[in-house]
């Protein structure tokens, strides 16, 4: 088949794949994309025909089993945008999306076809990952060292699994010790830069003269104490991830600062007016409420706005305490394997009383109390005695409370029974109550029950 027509160096040039075959599927040209992607060299193919590629699509069996080569082409006339699976010269599966048409000469007979291809084989193998993870995200009790299977989970794991595909700041809000860390390091070691550093700064550690020099480093004669150039966490996170801490006690002077860094995506060392670029995903975390601290003055709006592009809320602990049997279980993994001890359960009535407590201190409290009880427990079962005081004191006092207030409403319907059925009759409603005119008067005005 003549080529001659075509004009070669476009064809050379091209991105895409590109060759040509005759009525026989005889390869008939090659271009230099077309190498690259599947690794045969032009002299290798031109002159074979295209079942080189062992492209599945293309291949069909006789009824003795034996494979057969054919051309979908030649009968649908036309393919647009079909994906298929071809074999490079290593041997490599090779994803591509293809196009191709017939060739027809001046009369109007089919001579040969043109096909188009370009590589997505990153792409379907992104494709696939993604299924896998979101598929694996559904009903999942942990992720990425996160234990939960509360609703509220499921949607951060959902939330984890956007923002690690983007670049856009993240801002994590939480109690104490709700593990907004452990979140900030799922988004890091799930995105594509998992390979690169993971930068933690606690912006309340340090005091606002060393907060600056810690996040954008200093030059030499900077201040007193900089004897040498020293790169910030924002340079040593390049490429990576910074995870901003207690974002909520930056001073004010930094918050300045890094609202420049989110808008320019670059900063300045300490001492020096040269600005270095910076290629860094910016997490945040706080446990106040920012928007409270903007209205006290405290924390720049538009800096909020900025750090507030993908919010990601964790709920307390007492919110999600259909999650404490998991954590639990979580934790007993962890210190059998630490301390050697073979404890393996926890007594129905001990998880009870853990159920009810509050866990002001949230995960990270819940982790110390089995880690005491690990401690505490000589045998193969952690059991009410076990458990520090403090939690069971808290425990007995809510099921007093709870039972005052049974009491009191069950009281209170008896009291409005019994004058229902007296017809308001009071003295009638005490003989049925067993109790005094007076004491029945009490107890209406106790629960506030009209005469």
């Amino acid at each position: 088949m003549e080529t001659q027509y075509v004009s070669h160096d476009l064809i050379e040039n091209m991105v895409d794949g590109l060759f040509t075959v005759d009525c026989n599927l005889v390869i008939t040209l090659w271009n230099r994309a077309a190498e690259e992607i599947l690794g045969y060299k032009r002299e290798e193919v031109v002159g074979k025909t295209c079942a080189i590629l062992k492209s599945p699509n293309c291949m069909s069996k006789h009824s003795d089993h034996k494979q057969n080569w054919t051309c979908p082409l030649f009968s649908e006339r036309k393919i647009v945008r079909k994906r298929c699976i071809v074999f490079a010269k290593d041997g490599t599966v090779r994803h591509i999306l293809k196009n191709a048409t017939v060739l027809k000469d001046q009369c109007g007979e089919v001579i040969g076809g043109v096909e188009n291809i370009v590589d997505i084989s990153e792409q379907v193998e992104n494709e696939r990952t993604i299924k896998a993870l979101r598929q694996e995200l559904r009903g999942r009790s942990s992720f990425c060292k996160i234990v939960g299977n509360h609703y509220t989970m499921q949607n951060i794991y959902e939330l984890i699994d956007l923002a690690k595909d983007s670049s856009a700041t993240v801002l994590i809000h939480g109690e104490t010790g709700t593990g907004k860390e452990l979140v900030a390091q799922a988004i890091h070691l799930l995105s594509c830069r998992k390979s690169k550093p993971f930068i933690k700064v606690n912006c309340a550690a340090l005091a606002e003269t060393l907060l600056e020099s810690e996040l954008f480093g200093h030059v030499k004669g900077a201040f007193t104490d900089a004897i040498r150039d020293r790169k910030g966490r924002f340079e040593e996170a390049n490429g990576g991830t910074i995870f901003l801490d207690e974002i909520g006690d930056l001073p004010p002077s930094v918050q300045v600062k890094l609202l420049r860094v989110l808008q320019d995506r670059e900063i300045e060392r300490v001492g020096e007016n040269k600005p270095i670029k910076i290629d860094t995903h910016i997490i945040a975390a706080t446990h106040k409420d920012l928007t409270a601290l903007i209205k006290m003055g405290q924390f720049r709006e538009d800096l909020y706005y900025r750090l507030n592009v993908i919010p990601i809320h964790i709920p307390p602990l007492r919110d999600r305490k259909t999650d404490i049997p998991l954590l639990v279980e979580h934790f007993l993994n962890k210190f059998r394997m630490e301390t050697g001890k073979n404890i393996f359960t926890v007594d129905a009535h001990a998880v009870d009383i853990l159920m009810q407590y509050c866990w002001p201190g949230n995960i990270r409290e819940l982790e110390n109390t089995i880690e005491y009880c690990f401690v505490t427990c000589r045998n193969d079962t952690i059991k009410t005695h076990h458990i520090p005081e403090h939690i069971l004191k808290s425990s007995q006092l809510g099921t007093i409370t709870r039972t005052a207030a049974s009491h009191k409403r069950e009281e209170k319907i008896q009291l409005a029974k019994a004058l229902e059925m007296a017809c308001g009759n009071k003295t009638k409603a005490a003989q049925l109550l067993g109790i005094s005119r007076v004491g029945l008067w009490k107890k209406m005005k106790k629960h506030h029950i009209n005469a």
